[in-house]
């Protein structure tokens, strides 16, 4: 590949997996460079009921990868559903996202689908004078696509978690995050170090490893 260089990187994201989404159904395209805050935002708007100020300060950019497949009309009334979807880097940042909007929306469904997508890079010749043609590379990019849905989904379903499984999760940590330690622990608990239970102070009765022996030669 010394005699070629990259010309352009084509993506072909996978088709949504999920069927019978309402027409009003936003879908989140998240990327590596995409800001949290901007995509929760969105999302929180869309889901719960705001007003449309709100809902247009929180619209995230074109530069942090949104994609909605339809706009509708101020006032419009809260979406019940909402997909994340993002592919290679962005993968654990919409992971993110899912988890946030569903702490703060309680009661939510949750049905997770894992693709793949194709990128297809173009490399160039460095001398088309001679005779190399142009080659296409693919390869397969991981990608995921989130639904979270307020009404029931279907629990036969693989990638289908119900609401609420993962609330005693959330409160263990919340807890341990308060108490500073461990779990069984009282609040603001501490662990001696060392294990010993002797005394550290200096007094006469200390002991050292030292041998204080006098040294031959020496008075």
């Amino acid at each position: 590949m010394e005699n070629y260089s990259k010309a352009r990187t084509v993506e072909q994201p996978s088709v949504c997996p999920f069927t019978g989404l309402s027409a009003n159904t936003p879908e989140i395209l998240v990327r590596d460079g995409s800001k949290i805050r901007n995509l929760l935002r969105f999302a929180l708007s869309r889901m719960e009921a705001k007003p449309r100020g709100s809902e247009e300060e929180g619209r995230p950019t074109a530069e942090d990868g949104h994609q909605e497949g339809q706009q509708g009309a101020p006032g419009r009334p809260p979406c019940k559903q909402v997909v994340f979807t993002a592919s290679g880097k962005g993968v654990s940042k919409a992971i993110t996202c899912a988890e946030i909007v569903k702490r703060r929306v309680k009661g939510l469904h949750q049905l997770t689908r894992l693709l793949y997508g194709t990128v297809v890079e173009v490399w160039e010749p460095l001398e088309p004078a001679a005779g190399l043609d142009s080659l296409n590379v693919s390869r397969n990019l991981p990608a995921i696509w989130i639904l979270l849905s307020k009404e029931p989904l279907d629990c036969s379903q693989p990638g289908y978690q119900a609401p609420g499984c993962y609330d005693a999760l959330w409160a263990q940590t919340a807890s341990r995050e308060e108490g500073g330690g461990l779990a069984g622990q009282k609040p603001g608990h501490r662990r001696k170090r060392g294990g010993g239970g002797g005394s550290r102070g200096k007094g006469p009765h200390r002991q050292t490893g030292r041998s204080r022996e006098p040294v031959k030669g020496q008075s």
